[in-house]
């Protein structure tokens, strides 16, 4: 029976940088790696494979966003036969910056789609392949611990994942199954410009992703259900316990604007 990581998201940023320490750290029998942009994914998986002088990462080309999504990726792992799988990174998702009158609503609900759908859908039907030491990680993301002004819809989604990361992980726990959510904040990435449609390029004080993602798999192994790899971040994420809902998400749209090109198609 083949014991697999299957990667979503994994063509750029955090999720290239899971891969690459994936690869580099634990052993499978393959790397599934998964993703929409077919060059992106199979030069990594070329590069990674030559690197290492053998064939165990498989690139997906595949969107898996929403119920559609999910099943394409059901049927593909149905396919495969005996499999079980050894550890599974939602890492797939997308934000949008800007109030919300001033963006997209078809984008927005294609963001709920991909990052509360998708991570939902998955984990459904990845459980009958898990098996005691199995590793969940979904990736969420500071903006979860409160709502914020200026990327209501994103956060909301993110706070979405946190929840659903902690409760997925008390009700596997008995399963010797691990889940932990990734909250990060700021890392460098091609987020930002995604996320403002164009008018920020890279991630304001982005921090580098290898740090982010040792520690976070590090901590999903040792059956954590929360990484938050800088102490700034643990902080926010501390302090924002004492603030109020409403107040947290009017300061952040007063006095953090996020810089976006509007498209409210």
């Amino acid at each position: 029976m083949k014991r697999i990581a299957i990667i979503t998201g994994a063509s750029s940023g955090i999720g290239e940088e899971f891969t690459r320490q994936v690869c580099e750290k634990y052993s499978y029998d393959e790397i599934w790696i998964i993703a929409r942009r077919t060059e992106k994914l199979e030069a990594l998986a070329a590069s990674l494979n030559a690197e290492k002088n053998f064939n165990c990462v498989r690139p997906v080309s595949m969107d898996v966003a929403g119920k559609e999504g999910v099943a394409r990726l059901k049927a593909f792992i149905e396919a495969e036969g005996e499999i079980e799988i050894g550890l599974l990174i939602n890492n797939a998702g997308f934000g949008t910056y800007g109030p919300f009158e001033e963006t997209s609503i078809n984008r927005q609900m294609d963001m709920i789609e991909l990052n509360c759908t998708t991570v939902t859908g998955i984990c459904g039907i990845a459980l009958p392949y898990l098996k005691a030491g199995s590793v969940i990680i979904n990736t969420a993301s500071l903006a979860a611990f409160l709502p914020l002004g200026n990327f209501a819809v994103y956060g909301a989604t993110k706070a979405y994942v946190l929840s659903f990361s902690v409760a997925l992980a008390a009700e596997l726990h008995d399963k010797g199954i691990k889940v932990c959510a990734l909250c990060p904040g700021s890392v460098s990435t091609e987020f930002a410009n995604v996320a403002s449609n164009g008018a920020r390029k890279e991630v304001k004080g982005g921090f580098p992703p290898q740090k982010v993602v040792a520690q976070c798999l590090r901590r999903a192994f040792k059956g954590k259900t929360v990484a938050l790899y800088r102490p700034k971040w643990r902080i926010n994420a501390f302090l924002s316990r004492f603030i109020g809902r409403y107040l947290g998400a009017r300061f952040t749209y007063k006095y953090s604007p996020r810089p976006h090109n509007p498209d409210l198609q």
